[in-house]
Parts: C-alpha cells; structure tokens; sequence
C-alpha cells in the first residue's frame, strides 16, 4: 500500500486526476451510505478521508442548514473536492490535513463523524480513534463505510491476483489499508479503545463499478491500469510484461459485463457507534 507522503504527493495526483472512476466505483454504494448519514440528526458534520468530496457535498446540498467540513491528506484531492464544491453551490468547507491533527475551531465541534472507506490507513487506528472523540462534541455519532474480507471482495481481489507477488494487495488483517478493518471484532476493539460505544456494524454487499459505456471492457481495463495495485505494478515491469497483465485485466472485464457495466462483487461494513 502506498504510504501517507504518496498520498500526499504522486498518488494523491493520481487519483486526483481520477475522481470520476472513484466515485462510478461506489455509486451503488455511496446512496445507502448517504441515507445511513442522513438518519442521524447533525448540525455539524466532520468527514474523514473525504478524498474529492463526493459525501460531503451531497450532504450539504440535501441539508444546506448543516455545517460540514472534510478533511483530506491529499492536497490534490482537497483541491478537486473545493472546486466541484464551488461549481455545485455546496456549503462545504474542505481542510488538507490528517485527522491526526485536526482540532475543531470554536462552535465546531462536530456531533456527526463519517466517513467513506477513508479511516482503514490509520498506522494507530485506536489513537487516532481516540483524537476523533477528543475532539468531537458530546454523544456524537460516527458512521462510516469500510471492506470486509478479501475473499468477499473480487473487485479487487481479482486484480491483484494477476500481479506478481511482491505487488499483490496487502492481506495483513492489521496492516493500514482497504482490508484493515475487515474483521469486525477487532474494529470494535480499536473503536472502545477510542472512547466509542454503542457499536454496530451492518453488512452490505452491491456491485462496484469499474467500467460503463459504449466499450464498457476498454474502460475498466483503463480503471484497472490507471490507479490502484496493477498500475503501480505496470509501472515497474517491461513491454511484454505489461500487455500480458492488460490482457487478464481485459478478460476478467469481458467476464464481468452485463447491459454495457462491467462491475464486480463487493462487500463492506456500515459501521456506527456513539462517543461514550
């Protein structure tokens, strides 16, 4: 997994760049997340990871009377997430910063906390757990959407399988990364270390999207070979090399096409819990 300076430099640029094919990716995700969001009654909304923005800006369109701030490590990713604010006419207010570092401005302390697949890199997630509730208003709530296991999810898994070894996604069930919070036992472990209680995880499987269109195949292979582990891995390997990865890439696509999407199994936890 790449670590916090590659987000904050080139892969951050790159996914950046590449917010549209993120948010395609969940957006048979993001609907249910947003009504699980929107069930809890707010007027001050931190979101963590908000990468380009997509949740918050959502929210404060649908609920223009609640204050929201994102917060993001990647500069160019905050960057995307003001300017689509902007164009959107959306209230938000979006911060380049570790959550690590963050502290509420006075009258700001957030009674809702969510977060889209961004709190799974935590090198210290009970620590950093812990910060959020600090900073958090009393009995504030937290939801927030994260992967269950490998073996549930083929949208990526089926990529990396491809990959040589040593670039293979990380299966560590305590390593930072997609898959760290997968083991629901141990989330509620890091989340009472923290000061949460109240937890409860709901399971929610959809399909996550990875192509659509006209050439719906062409687009996945490009999703596939221009962010995530397969990219970095082209990155480092010859000709040959490469057309022979582009090649399974583009086989599993053709497997996974229907109606002109290309879309492959996925599987999270919608976790929620209340600070103690």
């Amino acid at each position: 997994m790449p670590d916090k300076n590659e987000w904050q430099a080139r892969m951050g640029d790159k996914w950046a760049q590449e917010w549209q094919r993120t948010d395609l990716s969940f957006s048979r995700l993001t609907p249910h997340l947003l009504t699980r969001i929107a069930g809890q009654p707010s007027s001050r909304i931190l979101d963590i990871g908000c990468g380009a923005g997509e949740t918050a800006i959502a929210l404060a369109k649908s609920h223009p009377q609640i204050k929201i701030v994102g917060l993001d490590i990647s500069p160019s990713l905050i960057e995307i997430a003001r300017q689509r604010a902007r164009a959107e006419g959306a209230n938000v207010t979006f911060v380049n910063m570790d959550a690590l570092r963050w502290q509420a401005e006075d009258g700001f302390a957030p009674d809702l906390l969510i977060s889209r697949h961004g709190v799974m890199f935590f090198d210290d997630p009970s620590s950093a757990f812990g910060h959020l509730a600090d900073v958090a208003a009393p009995a504030a709530r937290l939801v927030f959407s994260c992967f269950r296991s490998t073996d549930e999810n083929p949208f990526f898994t089926k990529m990396s399988e491809l990959l040589p070894a040593p670039d293979r996604m990380v299966t560590d069930p305590t390593a930072p990364g997609p898959f760290a919070f997968a083991d629901k036992d141990r989330v509620r472990s890091i989340l009472q270390d923290g000061g949460w209680g109240d937890i409860a995880f709901e399971a929610y499987d959809y399909p996550a999207i990875a192509g659509e269109g006209r050439d719906a195949v062409l687009d996945a292979v490009t999703y596939f070979t221009t962010i995530g582990p397969a990219a970095r891995a082209m990155a480092q390997m010859e000709t040959m090399e490469k057309e022979r990865l582009r090649e399974g890439i583009r086989e599993i696509a053709m497997k996974n096409c229907s109606d002109g999407i290309v879309s492959l199994p996925a599987a999270v936890w919608i976790v929620s819990a209340t600070k103690r």
